[in-house]
């Protein structure tokens, strides 16, 4: 028997009965579909959270008051101490730092006229635009402090100055945030969602207002950028070595954005892995549609085996033939599988514009084989069944 001749009996079986072949690709065709389509929107949160981390750049380390150490008990025991805006113009006389930004964080009233907003307050130091990567609109960015205070400015961001002044030239302009006046010396461009955060929507005051404004003796953070000329390990001895020697005593954690970056891509291929074996179970589905169908079909057609042995055909050949059925079967179901899921991505596109999806030509062949794989595991036992008929019993058997 022919390839050309074999590959004609697979498919004159499989139209023989087109609902039930319909019905056996469509199982294959969800699990593809289901594997392909939460693989890459795993894949497409992965990249969204790297670039948005890339932003900040990669030069970068934060460091945090509270160092948390296990006690012999078993136990967790929390050692805190303020970070201070003297801790931060002590590290910036660190060798290769390029910037230094402390930061606190809260919420406050934006008031300019008869217009009031609730919105994010960020004090930062001067340096956060540079650090950051951040660009303005209008006017610049927050001074550097003169004699030990700063003045009493502040940046809008991008929505924030839209809310309030609508297309109107907001720079000089006083606003109260959280009841005390600043005046407006600038406007940041457009950024939308950082990590789930609008930093268009931040008003960025001096950190030493900030401080007064919150009540607050300490900072939340401070933030390293550092240049070429070292690496983050050495940099990080650095600066703990630096505020031990002020604190006494290691009572803060550094945290370098490699660090980050390694432990987010860590957790979120482990989401990928997590997502795309719940579609497989899709696919196990179709696997067994498959098994279903090829036992039923040589359960039918033992008559038929039987002719094939007695003109000729080799036991090698008739299993062959049935995987052909069966790998021909999957690979239909597969392709089907890849137009369903490029109808679910234009829906998603459509309907969810702002839904990170990340869509490899690779995963695309890798779909194809595993359902090429699925289709010949799952008709070999089949197969091999109707393989080993003797040709006389299954005439008989008619």
């Amino acid at each position: 028997m022919q390839l050309r001749d074999g590959l004609a009996l697979a498919c004159s079986a499989l139209l023989s009965r087109p609902l039930r072949s319909l019905l056996t690709l469509l199982g294959v065709a969800i699990g593809i579909a289901a594997v392909a389509l939460l693989t890459s929107i795993g894949e497409g949160l992965r990249g969204y959270v790297q670039d948005n981390f890339a932003q900040f750049g990669s030069r970068n380390v934060s460091i945090r008051p509270g160092m948390i150490r296990t006690s012999g008990l078993g136990g967790l025991l929390s050692s805190v101490r303020p970070l201070t805006v003297a801790d931060a113009d002590a590290l910036r006389r660190l060798p290769h730092v390029e910037a230094v930004v402390p930061i606190i964080q809260g919420n406050g009233d934006i008031q300019f006229a008869a217009r009031s907003r609730n919105t994010g307050v960020l004090g930062c130091g001067y340096q956060m635009a540079q650090a950051w990567r951040f660009k303005l609109a209008l006017g610049q960015f927050l001074p550097a402090a003169r004699d030990g205070r700063s003045p009493p400015y502040v940046v809008l961001g991008h929505r924030l100055r839209l809310e309030l002044f609508g297309e109107a030239n907001p720079l000089g302009e006083l606003v109260r945030v959280g009841g005390t006046r600043f005046r407006v010396i600038g406007v940041m461009e457009r950024k939308g969602q950082l990590l789930g955060f609008d930093v268009d929507d931040i008003a960025y005051i001096p950190v030493d207002w900030a401080q007064s404004l919150f009540n607050r003796n300490g900072l939340a953070k401070i933030n390293v950028v550092f240049g070429t000329g070292t690496h983050s390990v050495l940099l990080s001895e650095s600066i703990r070595r630096l505020l031990i020697e002020r604190h006494g005593t290691e009572d803060f954690s550094l945290t370098t954005q490699d660090d980050m970056l390694r432990s987010l891509d860590r957790i979120l291929a482990s989401l990928t892995v997590a997502v795309g074996a719940l579609g497989g179970i899709s696919l196990l589905v179709g696997a067994v549609g498959i098994l279903t169908i090829m036992t039923t079909s040589v359960a039918e057609r033992t008559a038929e085996i039987g002719l094939l042995r007695a003109i000729g055909a080799s036991p090698r050949q008739v299993l062959g033939l049935f995987l052909a059925e069966a790998l021909l079967l999957s690979l239909l179901g597969g392709g089907l599988g890849l137009l369903l899921l490029g109808l679910l991505l234009g829906g998603l596109h459509l309907g969810l514009p702002g839904l990170p999806l990340s869509l490899q030509p690779l995963f695309l062949l890798l779909a194809l084989l595993l359902a090429g794989l699925i289709g010949i595991l799952a008709g070999l036992a089949p197969a091999r069944r109707a393989a080993r008929m003797h040709p006389v019993a299954a005439l008989r058997s008619d």
